[in-house]
């Protein structure tokens, strides 16, 4: 239970860093949503009268706190350019970003986990060598060149087979259901092709120790076939290294679909992001910029805690540190 309270104490200072971090960094930026509203030959008086109605010439600790008090209530505040409360943006951009990121993850662990076993298990110089080359390669790849790539494929309208389309989400979101999977099914094979590729590595990498030590050996002693050793006992001693692996990936899939969104013209999060920056609407930027850092630093809190759970040495490990 230590354990827990100190992560997660860790989490909320780590949280409230960030927050002061962001709203530090935004505030460094020139120009502000004032200057964007008023225009480009706007007499310096207007902006100045913006400003004070937005409330953003108030010192900047009182426009902090009012900003942390919001967040605290659970209201992410109010869009000074639109004037669209910023959690239901918000939540209708990760209706969009959120099924994007679990069907990449998906398409990454059927990727990366299968070609991963395949590949420790692959006796031939050869072969094991074509599977490092291709986690290699696949991981290297950048993803609007992948992603560009799938449109001229399967695009359709502009790509060979043309049987996806590769632009834009239907406006009846997901109520128009096989239209809106359909929508998302290039982006993910984008993200999850080429993370797929770098678990495979690691899967290769995290099996292939399990594979070399004595309890793939024990194993084999009780009856079990190399290829069974491998399927029933060295993938769940595997199983907390990739845990790890997985968790950070995850995270690291919300900042990563940026590209992707812009890319297929997804009304998600990402893309949000992209234009809220362009328009200067710092409340909007700053707010979900800090929900994508608490996403992260949750779900890096939450492997923390899985991993523990799955690997009994870490257990013992703190125990034997505290007496």
């Amino acid at each position: 239970m230590r354990f827990v309270i100190r992560r997660f104490l860790l989490f909320v200072a780590a949280l409230l860093a960030i927050s002061v971090v962001i709203f530090a960094a935004l505030r460094i930026l020139p120009g502000d949503v004032a200057s964007v509203m008023a225009g480009l030959n706007a007499p310096p008086e207007r902006v100045a009268q913006l400003r004070s109605q937005m409330g953003l010439d108030r010192p900047l600790i009182v426009q902090y706190f009012s900003w942390l008090g919001g967040l605290l209530r659970g209201n992410f505040g109010t869009s000074l350019l639109t004037g669209r409360s910023i959690s239901s943006t918000v939540a209708m951009r990760a209706s969009v970003t959120f099924p994007l990121i679990v069907l990449g993850l998906v398409v990454a662990l059927a990727i990366g986990l299968t070609l991963g076993v395949v590949a420790t298990l692959a006796t031939r110089p050869a072969v094991r060598s074509a599977f490092h080359f291709v986690a290699i390669v696949g991981g290297a790849i950048p993803a609007l060149w992948g992603g560009l790539l799938l449109i001229l494929l399967f695009g359709r309208g502009t790509g060979l087979l043309g049987i996806l389309p590769s632009q834009g989400f239907p406006e009846a979101g997901w109520s128009s259901f096989g239209s809106a999977l359909a929508s998302l099914v290039l982006p993910a094979l984008t993200v999850g092709i080429i993370d797929g590729a770098s678990l495979m590595r690691y899967t290769r990498s995290a099996l292939g120790d399990v594979m070399n030590s004595g309890y793939m050996d024990q194993a084999m002693a009780c009856g079990y076939t190399r290829r069974q050793a491998a399927l029933k006992v060295g993938l769940r001693l595997a199983t907390p290294q990739l845990v790890s692996v997985v968790g950070l990936m995850f995270a690291g899939m919300i900042t990563g679909v940026m590209v992707i969104e812009n890319l297929f013209a997804l009304p998600g999060i990402g893309a949000g992001l992209v234009t809220d920056l362009g328009n200067r609407d710092l409340v909007a930027v700053q707010s979900e910029l800090f929900m994508l850092a608490a996403f992260f630093l949750l779900v890096g809190f939450l492997v923390d805690l899985l991993h523990r759970f799955l690997d009994p040495r870490l257990k013992h490990a703190v125990q034997g540190g505290a007496q």
